[in-house]
């Protein structure tokens, strides 16, 4: 807790409790016979509002931390007791003494006789704020705990995330890697041009990617370069559409989401000697501060459970849980020749 807020909760109770003694000192009140009038109402409320004020801060700082969340509730409920049946006692003494001094007692009544009848009065108030203390104490041990868990919560999803981005840049290199490796000796010349492309896509990865969340332009740029990476790559044996559209270039976005599902329609694509056949079409959109991905892609009939079991694609899901939790919608459609998915996320909220 911050100083400033500190310093307010302490004028906080401050004036509650100088509120609470002006409001009975000062106005046309009476208790068990004491009055402003004759000023004994001041005099009683004055020691009484001490004992309140004791059984209360009593329990804030003591008796709840010290025992009641510790789960020593014997010594809870045994200390409570004797502090309010003591106090209660000297109180309600007191009370008797003053009514004697200002003669509000008839000649002869005994102090003791007079100090438990009243006793049951100052017992009900003394319960009174020691719940008080004892509910504020305890809401305030909870609220903490709670903000614990909250922090030790936030502290998990983070690990995993990064842990999870962790495992993109190996996949990615695995796949890179792959790619170039059968363009070697086939075509040379395509594969330098792969491999520098592939270099970009990696260093983008790896650095300019660190940030929780980066300018939408920035992404949609890098699926772009994948995209034609991978077009390079699979050449006259796929046929291939791709549009990108956005509105609001800066808008941030979590980074990685989307080429997962992209890498998933190049790899597990259908091959069919007919390129025509073999059919890809990705279209991405931004609109209304909402980012719209459709990938669908020809597929065969024995690869479309590998397709749905990917790291990649397991990697990607999980991540959109963590990050966009009730933001997201995604919805894939498996058929035996073709594979889609649907992915909208609502990424209007600032970071």
């Amino acid at each position: 807790m911050s100083k400033i807020k500190l310093y307010i909760l302490i004028l906080g109770h401050l004036a509650f409790w100088i509120v609470n003694y002006l409001y009975v000192t000062k106005g046309n009140l009476t208790w068990m016979g004491f009055d402003n009038d004759s000023g004994s109402l001041g005099v009683v409320y004055s020691y009484g509002m001490f004992f309140n004020a004791f059984l209360c801060y009593v329990q804030v700082f003591w008796l709840v931390p010290a025992f009641f969340i510790k789960r020593k509730k014997l010594k809870f409920w045994s200390y409570s007791l004797l502090l309010l049946l003591g106090i209660t006692f000297v109180e309600s003494y007191l009370d008797a003494r003053v009514a004697s001094h200002y003669n509000l007692l008839a000649p002869g009544t005994s102090l003791l006789l007079v100090t438990f009848a009243v006793s049951i009065q100052n017992l009900f108030f003394h319960i009174l704020y020691s719940a008080f203390g004892f509910l504020y104490r305890f809401l305030f041990e909870y609220r903490n705990a709670e903000r614990a868990k909250q922090e030790l919560l936030k502290e998990t999803h983070q690990t995993e995330l990064k842990y999870l981005k962790a495992q993109l840049n190996p996949h990615f290199l695995f796949n890179g890697i792959n790619s170039v490796y059968h363009l070697i000796g086939s075509n040379n010349t395509l594969a330098k041009d792969t491999l520098v492309q592939f270099s970009d896509l990696l260093r983008y990865q790896l650095y300019e990617s660190s940030e929780a969340f980066i300018p939408l332009e920035k992404e949609l740029d890098y699926v772009l370069q994948y995209i034609r990476l991978e077009a390079i790559r699979k050449g006259d044996d796929i046929s291939l559409e791709h549009t990108i559209n956005y509105e609001h270039a800066s808008l941030k976005i979590a980074p990685l989401l989307l080429t997962p599902f992209i890498e998933n329609a190049f790899k597990h694509i259908s091959h069919h000697d007919e390129a025509e056949k073999n059919s890809i079409v990705i279209d991405i959109k931004e609109s209304e501060q909402k980012i719209v991905l459709s990938v669908k892609n020809t597929t065969d009939t024995t690869v479309q459970q590998i397709a749905v079991g990917g790291v990649g694609l397991q990697n990607v899901q999980r991540r959109l849980a963590l990050l966009y939790p009730k933001k997201h919608t995604l919805t894939i459609t498996e058929k035996p020749t073709f594979y889609h998915v649907d992915l909208i996320i609502d990424i209007s909220c600032k970071y």
